[in-house]
């Protein structure tokens, strides 16, 4: 069962209140093919970058199982850039720099090795083009997860729309989905857009966990208490790749299994925060995963008996 990954690979600088990075290896598919990575070896990633992106990290990528095929390398471009400043609370950040880059021309192109692949996670990019990706493949994916933010649903709202419609889960933030639906309870959010295509809608809140909703049923995770945070940047990315990567490693898409999916993305969003970029998620093992899934098995379990 083969994974395909589609979102930016990019470099990034980052000012928390603990710290500040130089330009550092950042983007979307490349956490979510580095998280999901943990639980299956076959991901194909596509996306692009400039002759200034460095050989060792697509070494570091393969080396990790994720093939490079659909990684266009742009000659005399640069790649593109994100800087960001978090504030004391780490909930809220200013953007300090966007620089598109390779990124301004895009044009996702699916290898033809890449067109059997049953799962397809849709990392946060312009809208028309995770359609373009959808629309793209032969034969529709087992399953398709997209994730997006509120910016293109300030300026692309009609083509995310339509790009909702093809999906099966939409990820999205506790603000997006309010911006997205006008409602500020998020059980009334959920509902609306559970109605505008997908059919699984994971609502992150940050260090306040995770809701999963199916039809009438949702289903929450916490946030493990940590006692650093480090960065949040790529946490959103971590989690829905370890969420798809485990899905994929079962193939089991029923909501039962996706309750356990939304555990494992949890875990490694923790492991993302605890260090700047991929530092902390690059070189876990086995046994650290295993130790922090029984964590968080052991924040929500529990005994009580009802007279």
């Amino acid at each position: 069962m083969s994974l395909l990954v589609i979102g930016t690979v990019a470099f990034d600088a980052i000012e928390t209140p603990f710290g500040k990075t130089d330009k550092i290896i950042g983007g979307a598919a490349t956490y979510i093919s580095v998280s999901a990575s943990y639980f299956r070896n076959k991901i194909n990633l596509v996306s692009v970058v400039g002759e200034d992106f460095p050989q060792a990290t697509i070494d570091m990528l393969k080396g990790k199982g994720i093939n490079t095929d659909g990684l266009q390398i742009k000659q005399g471009e640069k790649t593109f850039f994100w800087s960001g400043k978090y504030h004391a609370d780490m909930n809220t950040r200013d953007t300090m720099d966007t620089q598109l880059n390779v990124l301004s021309n895009f044009d996702p192109i699916i290898p033809e090795s890449y067109q059997d692949c049953e799962y397809l996670m849709l990392g946060n990019l312009m809208p028309s083009l995770q359609q373009k990706v959808i629309k793209g493949l032969r034969n529709r994916p087992k399953l398709i997860v997209m994730d997006t933010m509120n910016f293109w649903m300030e300026v692309a709202l009609n083509d995310l729309l339509e790009t909702m419609k093809l999906v099966d889960v939409l990820t999205i933030n506790d603000e997006e989905a309010r911006l997205l639906t006008g409602e500020y309870s998020l059980v009334k959010a959920a509902r609306k857009i559970l109605t505008m295509g997908p059919k699984y809608l994971i609502i992150k809140k940050g260090e306040h966990g995770a809701l999963l909703f199916h039809e009438k049923e949702v289903f929450f995770a916490p946030a493990l208490p940590l006692e650093e945070v480090f960065d949040p940047t790529g946490a959103g990315d971590t989690f829905a790749g370890g969420f798809i990567g485990y899905i994929t490693s079962t193939g089991d898409t029923s909501f039962e299994n996706m309750k356990r999916a939304v555990i494992h993305g949890s875990a490694m969003a923790s492991f993302c925060v605890e260090k700047f970029g991929l530092e902390r998620i690059e070189g876990l093992s086995e046994g650290e995963i295993d130790e922090r899934i029984q964590e968080f098995i052991n924040l929500v379990q529990f005994e009580i008996t009802l007279v």
